[in-house]
């Protein structure tokens, strides 16, 4: 039996991009769909660059990263991204009007027979889903970044998912080999509630003084085998959106979630994490070189002058 889809990706950011990597490195054929040209340029550099990484560590032939490569198309077309697909999964930014007024858009395209994926990480899947004509088919597909090697998606079932889509999603989630886990539509789902929690306490110790950002982050590495600590997570998620998802889970969940001053500030000054060079850490091609200052905790250089040259 032939189990190769069609995947329509909607959005080519940092979640599209990997999504649309895995989907073809399982060997589906993927439309990777975005409203501009650039960031489209940028999602297929980016991908090859993956592919080529994966060839580098002996996780993916050459051949196997050039069949994966071919098999993505990019376009800024909606119709013709979602005409004759069996999944479209909007990866757009965390706002859930958008994510309504993407996927309705989409819908009017898509086969009937076609899955309607969100990767909300947060977001209430339910109302997302109500604005479809077909909420009976939708679901929440939440990847973990970067994509290409988290083994986990939260497989999420809004009160319309049936279990037909249930299960089309689940098998879905284990043909591009990795795990599901299924939860009901509740704020925060279970993995980014849980995040959330041990982010927003981190950055409390961290507030207070407690440790700096470096010894908060090898507590729960060594301590606790996380591949990261949440202060480096939370650079890398982006300060802006945790505080988003902050805000929402107080609102929903009350007063445990509040964010901290220090988060805020943070998110005024602009320093966002990664993607702007500095958060809690201070970054360079991606990769922290120092600690930022600001944050009271006692015992840090607010920048590692050894590796940063005395910024």
């Amino acid at each position: 039996m032939d189990d190769t889809r069609t995947v329509c990706v909607l959005g080519a950011g940092t979640m599209g991009r990997g999504i649309a990597h895995a989907a073809a490195t399982a060997g589906h054929r993927v439309r990777l769909r975005d409203v501009d040209d650039d960031v489209l340029a940028e999602a297929s550099e980016e991908i090859r660059s993956t592919l080529s990484g994966g060839v580098e560590r002996g996780k993916l032939s050459a051949g196997g990263a050039d069949a994966a490569f071919d098999r993505i198309e990019t376009t800024t077309d909606l119709q013709s991204a979602a005409a004759g697909t069996d999944i479209a999964i909007e990866a757009v930014p965390e706002d859930v009007d958008l994510k309504r007024d993407v996927l309705s858009g989409a819908e009017a395209h898509l086969p009937d027979g076609a899955l309607v994926g969100s990767n909300t990480s947060s977001l209430p899947l339910t109302g997302i889903a109500a604005a479809l004509e077909r909420p009976d088919r939708a679901v929440g597909l939440h990847f973990f970044n970067p994509v290409h090697a988290m083994g986990l998606v939260e497989v999420v079932l809004a009160e319309q998912t049936t279990a037909a889509t249930r299960e089309r999603a689940e098998s879905f989630v284990e043909g591009l080999g990795k795990t599901a886990v299924t939860v009901t539509d509740t704020p925060g789902f279970a993995t980014s509630r849980l995040g959330a929690m041990q982010g927003v306490e981190a950055i409390r110790m961290l507030q207070a003084g407690v440790a700096g950002p470096r010894d908060i982050d090898a507590g729960m590495e060594l301590g606790y085998r996380h591949p990261m600590g949440p202060i480096e997570l939370t650079d890398v998620v982006g300060l802006d959106v945790r505080l988003d998802i902050l805000e929402h889970l107080r609102e929903e969940l009350g007063e445990r979630f509040a964010p901290p001053p220090l988060l805020r500030r943070k998110v005024r000054a602009g320093k966002l994490g990664r993607k702007t060079g500095e958060g809690f850490y201070v970054w360079e091609d991606g990769e922290v070189v120092g600690v930022s200052g600001g944050h009271g905790a006692a015992g840090e250089r607010d920048v590692d002058d050894a590796e940063t040259g005395g910024r």
